[in-house]
């Protein structure tokens, strides 16, 4: 798919504008060959967590008058007097919505013992900001998640999850903290495991921008020549992913897997038929914690 209609009018899919989301305007209107299944939907005797409205948090010093918006979502299991584990998701109302239902998907795996006590972190990206190579905009989300530095992870280890600590009992184990994101974000949160492992340890990216918007592109090569980080990796991609000028996500993708499994870690690539969107990895997204988590329940 060429970038040459990214300046398209922004669409909707899914009931969810995508003005500053323009993956969304990859979606192939939402017609890819993946539901939601019964551990993604309520469940009749299942416990329900409890999902806070928007919070609003302002940085002040990895990225200084920005601001941005995030809803906490705290299971029923939760006991204050041992910590739970933790799990952050970039462009959380994405994640917290409809189409991955992450709470319904907590609320259910907890119950059965198939996920640890997981609090969620869902943290949108700030404003204002420059915006995005080709693409534009007025947000702070590209300086946020394609940095291949250390400050994103920094501002959540840092800044926010220290604010939401002041609340609830986080486990400070970086073996019991994941970070997970959709395209740029996807890079981000690899990012944030490959910079500091001492904060985050398990990684999910779904449509992961491993392509030239700022050095993403360099990871695989990075991770056959660097150290080996103690990082448990899950990748996904589709064939109808983006082909744009700043490179090619499925390969991308693919080269990331095999970069990742000639340096011996943990790693599972999921390649689906889709295009840009979370349908596909909303679907496998059950599937999808039962193997992050399976080494700690």
């Amino acid at each position: 798919m060429s970038d040459d209609n990214a300046a398209e009018a922004p669409v909707e899919w899914g009931g969810l504008p995508s003005k500053d989301r323009l993956f969304y305007a990859y979606s192939m209107d939402g017609k890819e060959p993946y539901e939601l299944g019964p551990d993604s939907r309520p469940k009749d005797g299942v416990p329900r967590g409890t999902v806070t409205p928007h919070r609003e948090f302002e940085s002040t010093f990895v990225y200084p008058e920005t601001r941005r918006t995030y809803n906490l979502y705290v299971p029923a299991q939760y006991d204050p007097a041992k910590p739970a584990c933790l799990m952050v998701f970039q462009d959380g109302d994405e994640y917290a919505g409809p189409i991955v239902n992450v709470p319904v998907v907590f609320d259910n795996l907890i119950a059965s013992g198939e996920m640890p006590v997981t609090i969620a972190l869902f943290v949108n990206p700030g404003n204002p900001g420059p915006g995005a190579p080709v693409y534009g905009g007025t947000g702070n989300r590209n300086v946020e998640y394609d940095n291949c530095n250390a400050d994103y992870a920094t501002f959540l280890a840092e800044e926010l999850i220290p604010q939401i600590s002041q609340e609830y009992n986080i486990s400070g184990d970086p073996e019991h903290r994941a970070i997970c994101g959709i395209s740029s974000g996807g890079a981000c949160a690899f990012t944030a495991g490959w910079f500091r492992p001492d904060q985050f340890r398990k990684v999910v990216s779904h449509c992961g921008s491993f392509i030239e918007i700022m050095g993403a592109h360099n990871y695989p090569s990075w991770i056959r020549r660097q150290y080996r980080r103690p990082l448990k990796v899950y990748l996904q991609t589709g064939a109808k992913d983006l082909d744009i000028k700043l490179g090619h996500i499925p390969l991308a993708n693919r080269e990331m897997e095999a970069a990742l499994l000639y340096r011996g870690y943990d790693v599972r690539l999921e390649f689906g038929e889709g295009g840009h969107t979370l349908i596909h990895g909303g679907a496998l997204f059950p599937d999808t914690m039962r193997w992050l988590w399976s080494d700690v329940v």
